[in-house]
């Protein structure tokens, strides 16, 4: 590892590249601790430690605590994210931008095009909804959110956290494009990675004042090593369809006649579906709290980590993202006619029809399996700190909190220092990035990570 890492600077233009992304990673940092004018950022902090566990909390998460901050990056790269996402499910109901998808390069910078103006017009409508929700929240500690309410404030904040978006959706592109790895998703890889050493201060302060034993932190860091050991395996996991391309004669010359294969990962979808089911049922909850009526406190209380409504939603709401996102990034047909063009086709199988029925059936029971895993990696940390909740669960509920032991209904009471999202996304980065510098170093005849292997990592935009 040190002899690589040795590599790495020893290589001018790989040196370049990986001091750029350091570089403009600091900017980001150094941005998210710049405070909007007009805000008292001390009384927003209290409000939004409140907040933790809330779609806010959530969003602020991707932040990495600018949003609790209410810096110029308080909006953080999210409704970048938010407009591809959008764009990417339009291009299935609207044939316009399906068929601007297929036009190659010239598409794809249209596409990326109206991301940029998608992202725009959602800062503008979000940084809108900050402002005037600032000015008519009370502030729980009694000092003002706001130091001058109007629309000389509300005109600043919305000019401000749209200029945040937009700088950090540039330094994505820059990094992207003059550095190491996908310029957004390391801007999220940042500001996850930032709470990593408050969470250790926390954990170091609960071992000194004996809350926390020497036993119980040396089973957490095995657990941790062991989840994220299961993550990287889930990630780089695919079915090889074997492809068996026929032998062509082109004036004097012979193509094809090899044999290659078509991968199919085990989570195609990537954290997407996570990130939907978390929002999907923050956002009642984040809105109940906000009613003072029994019944919507009650709503906010059933869709707490660890009750059987808020396990039922998340788990059956990744399954359905996960068969749906799939479902849009990737369609069996198309794969099937584009083999049949180049003379490609599955041994045993016929091309065309049979060949998409069978890569569809392939595709759907991996689906499952990486559902299953995003299920379980996401459900983990809300078991390990607050356990399972069933004695709401109607008839059967107090029976079986009866005969549970303590530790299931209870949690083990472990501080997880991040949620299944956040690893998720950390281990899906960290890997596409260190595949991005393995392949740069084998393409200069160094060695890479690995000693005769092959990084594999994939994107999270």
């Amino acid at each position: 590892m040190i002899e690589t890492v040795r590599n790495i600077f020893s290589i001018p233009d790989l040196r370049q590249r990986v001091l750029f992304t350091f570089g403009m990673l600091a900017v980001f940092r150094i941005g998210a601790n710049i405070p909007t004018p007009g805000i008292n950022s001390a009384a927003v902090a209290d409000y939004f430690a409140q907040l933790q566990g809330t779609f806010f909390g959530f969003m602020d998460m991707f932040s990495g605590g600018a949003l609790a901050n209410m810096t110029i990056f308080a909006l953080g790269i999210m409704p970048y994210i938010s407009a591809s996402i959008i764009l990417q499910l339009l291009t299935v109901v609207w044939p316009y931008l399906e068929r601007i998808q297929k036009e190659g390069e010239l598409g794809r910078k249209k596409i990326t095009q109206y991301t940029r103006y998608g992202t725009i017009l959602l800062s503008i409508i979000q940084g809108s909804a900050i402002a005037i929700t600032l000015e008519r929240t009370p502030s729980p500690s009694g000092l003002p959110f706001v130091e001058e309410p109007g629309w000389g404030f509300r005109l600043m904040a919305i000019l401000t956290f749209t200029t945040g978006t937009a700088f950090l959706m540039w330094l994505g592109e820059q990094i992207t494009e003059r550095g190491i790895g996908n310029g957004i998703s390391l801007l999220i890889f940042a500001g996850i990675a930032v709470g990593l050493p408050t969470s250790v201060i926390q954990t170091y302060q609960q071992l000194e004042v004996g809350s926390l034993s020497v036993l119980t932190l040396a089973l957490l860091g095995v657990l941790m090593v062991a989840t994220t050991a299961f993550v990287v395996l889930m990630e780089s996991g695919q079915r090889r369809i074997p492809v068996q391309y026929a032998k062509r004669v082109v004036g004097r010359k012979m193509y094809g006649g090899q044999s290659t294969h078509l991968p199919i990962r085990v989570n195609t979808s990537g954290v997407i579906p996570v990130i939907f089911a978390s929002s999907i049922i923050m956002f009642p909850q984040t809105i109940a709290q906000f009613i003072n009526h029994p019944w919507a406190q009650s709503v906010s209380n059933a869709l707490q980590g660890g009750q059987p409504l808020y396990n039922l939603l998340y788990v059956g709401g990744i399954i359905f993202f996960c068969y749906f996102y799939t479902a849009i990034i990737f369609n069996p047909e198309d794969v099937a006619d584009n083999m049949r063009k180049y003379g490609g086709f599955i041994p045993g199988i016929r091309p065309g029809k049979r060949t998409a029925q069978y890569i569809d059936d392939v595709l759907t029971k991996l689906t499952l399996v990486g559902s299953v895993y995003l299920a379980s990696v996401a459900v983990l940390p809300v078991f390990l700190i607050s356990g399972f909740k069933v004695a709401p669960i109607p008839l059967v509920g107090p029976a079986l909190d009866a005969m549970l032991p303590l530790w299931v209904t209870e949690g083990l009471g472990v501080p997880f220092f991040f949620g299944g999202t956040s690893l998720l996304i950390l281990v899906g980065v960290a890997m596409d990035t260190v595949r991005q510098v393995e392949s740069q170093l084998v393409m200069r005849h160094y060695d890479g990570f690995i000693k005769g292997g092959k990084v594999r990592g994939r994107r999270f935009v």
